[in-house]
């Protein structure tokens, strides 16, 4: 007699129950997913600059002029011409290491310092410390933008030199690696001191005119040994003849200079010191 009335009231318990179980899973609605925008992770951000940063070197006449032209020029008329050589060193070899030093300069002093110094002008590097990129993240993308634009002189610069008759040996490749890292950092720290001491307009004058200078008089298209000899002590201690002598030494088995890994060393340091402590982000 007890189970009719008890089976309805187990039935109202479990309506109940159904009841505030739906009640409980209305009443604690799941967060909605936030979709705001969110900044890249840094390595991203760098890449993404780095990449912009060779599209516009190598996307602009003037730059890439300097960049493969001029270097290319330099090739081309120490192959064919009685200037710049060693004796006892093929002319094609001391002419490849003579456009490569060329090379170098050109991008990671000449063009850094030209672009750097007009984003400095037109407020981009005061921008910049305001976004995720930041400034250190904008000094990294230059850094991998000239690395990429230096490969690219290379194979390019390098094509034709095999053209012109160049067969290089693995070892002196390989030596003329850290070489190149080196004065990469040193020509790099040098454009970028340019870049952040001077005007804009100073900067493109004196970033161009350094450059001729030091490539035509500065131990890169012609060696030390060739200059008269109260001139070979200053041109030892300049960056760029110690990267031309240097780049002879790996690329061509010329004469080979414990004091010029100094110098190129030393350069790198001090160039670097020199950006810390007076390189300036805004042209005030």
């Amino acid at each position: 007699m007890t189970e009719p009335t008890t089976a309805p009231a187990n039935g109202a318990e479990a309506n109940g129950s159904a009841t505030n179980g739906a009640a409980t899973s209305g009443s604690t609605p799941s967060a909605p997913e936030d979709r705001s925008p969110r900044p890249a992770p840094p390595l991203r951000r760098i890449l993404a600059h780095a990449a912009l940063e060779a599209r516009i070197l190598l996307s602009n006449g003037e730059q890439l002029m300097v960049a493969i032209v001029m270097p290319a020029m330099v090739l081309i008329g120490l192959r064919l011409l009685p200037l710049g050589r060693i004796e006892g060193v093929p002319a094609i070899d001391t002419a490849v290491a003579a456009t490569f030093a060329t090379a170098l300069i050109s991008t990671s002093f000449t063009s850094q310092a030209i672009m750097t110094g007009f984003d400095r002008r037109n407020g981009v590097l005061r921008w910049v410390a305001t976004t995720p990129l930041g400034r250190d993240g904008y000094l990294a993308g230059k850094i991998l933008a000239t690395l990429a634009t230096h490969v690219l002189q290379v194979v390019v610069l390098g094509l034709l030199a095999l053209v012109l008759g160049w067969r290089p040996e693995l070892l002196g490749l390989l030596a003329a690696v850290p070489v190149w890292l080196v004065g990469t950092v040193a020509f790099g720290a040098l454009g970028l001191l340019v870049a952040g001491t001077l005007r804009t307009e100073a900067v493109l004058a004196v970033s161009n005119l350094v450059f001729v200078v030091l490539v035509a008089a500065g131990g890169v298209a012609f060696p030390a040994a060739a200059y008269p000899r109260f001139l070979r002590g200053l041109v030892d201690l300049l960056p760029s003849g110690a990267l031309g002598e240097l780049l002879r030494a790996c690329l061509g088995n010329g004469p080979f200079s414990a004091g010029s890994v100094v110098v190129l060393l030393l350069w790198a340091v001090a160039g670097v010191a020199a950006v810390i402590r007076w390189f300036r982000w805004t042209d005030v």
